[in-house]
Parts: structure tokens; sequence; C-alpha cells
């Protein structure tokens, strides 16, 4: 495993003398793919400010032990390459193939190549007289010392033309060791340090999105962004309408369930607590119209599928949490009675969104879900009460919708679009997340193989060079945002 550290003090000294040590001392005279020399004195300079880990920024790749060449690019026929030293966390460009004057360097973000710093150009050097080919200092992909969850891009171009042409944007192994921990460090690429939420103002998606970097915390062992925790409770427990209540209760209901997931990976009891507090939100807005059940709102104008399971998964996760708890069960005991003869469970198994006002099953779109919450809401209250014949229930639903939701054998949601922004990319990892929740319940694990198949599917064709993921599992053109990537996590780390 290779974990997040801070620098040593030694390194830290050291930041401003080597990243200012002239790149004529590094002394190499010959250029091949392989083994470039160092950067040009004529070009490298420390644009942006050193950053130190292990090292500090513009270390001499000729002192790395690896070389890894991850991405590619050309330009009028040069070929641009990023390496990395993946032992110690750096990379480095090079230009090959060209001519002198050619000009290369590295471009570093800390958003998932969304942003970076346009004018730094990391390790800026051109190919000297009697050259073909040139290559940069080395830098820190990540910033350990703030947080920064980093990327990096070679860049470049010939000497005589203005065109400029760039790799994909690529990482080393650290913290990105298999496939369950790189995507778990594309998500915390958009975690944003400042507001502490995902996406910078995401709520009941950054609910989701923090569930799943806990759930990989516990299911990879990796701990590095453990901190995301208790950084996200602190700055925003007084946001909205406090303790991550607001005016949609479904929004409450992720939240409590990110929390009671918190409490359970740390035994911090301020996060059962707040769990607590979130259930008697939505408690608050559970009436006899319709004969039960909580309102989508607090404008109380619908009465939905996805708000009353999280409140049957999220009532009956604190029964099991807290000795001698009889109030939560019962509120989970009530609501699985009221929700199961709703008439929002259709006759294929499968949930639709919600109720009319005339307090029918409204026939809306069986959104992915709506169909798996309420199968982690069903082991939780199966555990609480022993009683087997939920779990009975769930397989059943989730026969219907592993079948029905998927197409080509891959899961996708109904009208899946292209697009990563928005809720509906947070749909299937809230799918999976159920899903997985049930099948570590049953004995035999009957799931493994379709969260398996999906798994591969995604890994194969819905993927980039930096572990980013699109919307849609078996290929195909989109986007990638934190939605797709939040789903893509639960859905590995469902699978295993």
């Amino acid at each position: 495993m290779r974990l997040r550290f801070l620098p040593s003090p030694v390194t830290a000294l050291l930041a401003t003398f080597l990243a200012a040590l002239p790149a004529a001392l590094a002394g190499a005279t010959g250029v091949h793919a392989a083994t470039p020399p160092a950067a040009s004195s004529t070009g490298a300079t420390a644009a942006a400010a050193a950053i130190c880990n292990a090292y500090c920024d513009a270390r001499d790749p000729a002192l790395s032990t690896q070389d890894r060449k991850p991405v590619t690019a050309t330009v009028f026929s040069r070929t641009l390459t990023l390496h990395f030293d993946d032992a110690d966390a750096m990379g480095w460009a090079s230009i090959d193939n060209g001519n002198p004057g050619d000009e290369v360097w590295l471009d570093r973000s800390f958003d998932g190549g969304r942003t970076w710093s346009s004018g730094s150009k990391l390790g800026d050097t051109t190919t000297p007289t009697g050259q073909r080919g040139w290559r940069t200092l080395m830098y820190n992909v990540d910033d350990w010392n703030t947080q920064g969850v980093g990327a990096l891009r070679a860049c470049g171009k010939a000497g005589d033309r203005p065109d400029i042409a760039c790799t994909q944007w690529a990482r080393t192994t650290w913290n990105a060791w298999d496939r369950r921990t790189a995507a778990a460090t594309a998500l915390m690429m958009s975690f944003d340090r400042g507001t502490k939420l995902f996406g910078g103002n995401g709520w009941w998606t950054g609910a989701n999105a923090l569930t799943a970097v806990i759930d990989n915390i516990r299911v990879s062992g990796m701990p590095s962004y453990r901190y995301a925790i208790a950084d996200t409770y602190d700055k925003n427990l007084g946001a909205q309408e406090g303790n991550f209540t607001n005016d949609y209760l479904d929004d409450t209901g992720w939240w409590g369930l990110a929390w009671v997931d918190a409490y359970d990976l740390t035994g911090d009891s301020r996060y059962l607590a707040t769990a607590r507090a979130d259930a008697d939100h939505m408690t608050a807005y559970w009436d006899g119209t319709c004969g039960g059940g909580v309102w989508w709102s607090q404008s109380r104008t619908y009465k939905n599928a996805i708000t009353n399971e999280l409140y049957l998964q999220l009532t009956a996760a604190l029964h099991n949490r807290i000795p001698g708890d009889t109030a939560y069960l019962g509120h989970a005991q009530a609501e699985w009675a009221w929700f199961r003869a709703s008439g929002m469970i259709n006759g294929d198994h499968m949930v639709n969104d919600g109720l009319t006002s005339a307090c029918a099953n409204n026939g809306q779109t069986t959104w992915t879900y709506n169909q798996g919450v309420v199968l982690g809401g069903l082991a939780e209250l199966s555990r609480a009460t022993g009683d087997s014949g939920l779990l009975t229930t769930a397989r059943t639903l989730a026969d219907a919708s592993t079948v029905r939701l998927a197409q080509g054998g891959v899961l996708r949601e109904p009208g899946e679009g292209d697009s990563c922004t928005g809720d509906g990319p947070s749909f299937k990892g809230a799918y999976v997340r159920g899903l997985g929740k049930l099948n570590t319940t049953l004995s035999g694990r009957p799931y493994s193989a379709v969260l398996n198949t999906w798994a591969d599917s995604a890994y194969a064709h819905d993927r980039n060079a930096l572990d980013q993921y699109g919307p849609h599992w078996a290929g195909g053109a989109g986007s990638s945002d934190y939605g797709c990537q939040q789903s893509v996590l639960d859905l590995l780390n469902a699978a295993g």
C-alpha cells in the first residue's frame, strides 16, 4: 500500500534551495526515449511555489529509480511523454524526435484537470543546440501539506510553431494502487478544500460522495482521506437548517446515513447524534395523509419513494446502533408497513417515484436509486427484528431490478444521458450501495457476480488515464464529474 504522508522537517527546509537549483547542474549530455537528460538551464524555472513531500519539486530525474510512462501525445512529429516515479509520487515530462528550441513543461492540477495554473508551466525548458529531445525536472503530483490531490500532464510545442499539445492527465499509484483506491482518489479531486463539499456546493450529492469515500476506507483499508469526514462535518454542521437538515427531507436522509457510516468507521458519537437529529427532523414530517409516510419537502406537497426508503434505512440503522432503543425501531416498522402497502411497488416488483395527490402510484420513472435504498433499508430492518422474510422480499425486489435495469448485461439509468452533472449521475451509486449491503447480508453472496460484471465493464470501457469515469458503464461518449465518480466508487466498493 502507498499512503499519503507528510514530508520530514529536513525536506521542508530544502524546498527553497532545491526549487532554485540551476538545471545545468544535472550534467546529462545524451538523449533517448528511455533516459532523457536533465532539463536545460535555459528554460527550467520554479514558476510555481515549490511543494515538498518525500522530496521537493525540481528534483533531478536521474535520481529516480522508476520510469513509468502512462500517457503520450504528439505534435509535429515530436513525442511528448509523461513519466512517473511511483515510489516517490513525482513526475516529469519529455519531448523527443524534434529539434533544438522545442519546448516542454508540466501542468499540475488539484481538481482533476478542470483548472490549473496556466502561467506556471512547471519545469519549462527548451531543447538545447545539438539535441533532438529534452526533459523537465521532477515535480510532485500531490501536495500532502494542504490536502491537494493532484494530477500532471506533459505539454510542449515545436520551437518554430505556436501549436501546443498535451497528454491526458494522469497520476502516480500513490493512494491509487488498485481500481477501488484509484477511483476514490479521483473522486477526492472534486473535494473542495474551501467549502468541504464535493463539487464546491454538492449537498445531497455531496453526502453520497462522502459515503462512498467512507465505505472505500473500510473496504480498501486506505485511510488517507479520513480527514474529509471531520472536515465536512465541522465546516457544514451549521449550514442550511443546521445538523445537515434542510427543506428537503430526502436530503436530510442522505446526510443521516452518511453520519451513521461515519460513526461506524470512527466510533465518534457526535456523528451518531447528528444522524439522530436528522431522523427526528424527518419524523416531524410524517403524518396521516395517504395513511402515513414522510413528505418529500417541508411544503408537504408530495409523498415519494426515496424519502421514505431513506427514512426506513436510517431509523432501522439507528435502532441497531443505540442500545435499548424502541422508538427508532417503531418508526422503521411503521415505515415499512406503510411503504409496502402504499402501492409504490408495482406489479413488476419495481418502485415507481411516488404517489399522486389521490394517494395512488403515479407511474413515474423507476429510477435506480428507488430500487436500491429499499434493499439497504430491509437489510437493516431484518437485522433489527430477526425477520428473515424481509430479506426474502428484498431478494424479490433485487432480482427484478438487476434484470429490468440492465441493458446488454450492464446497469443503465432510465433515460441515462451523457452528462455527469446534476442529480441523476448519483442514482446508480445509491442503487449498487443498497444492493451491495443486501448482498453482504445474504449467505452465498448471490449478487456478487452481477456486481463484478458491471464493475469489470466500467473499468474496461468507461475510464480515462486519471481513473475518472463517465456515465455509461458499458462504454460510450460522456463527460466526467463527481456524480459519476461517486457512483462508480460505490460500485467498486460493492464488487470488491
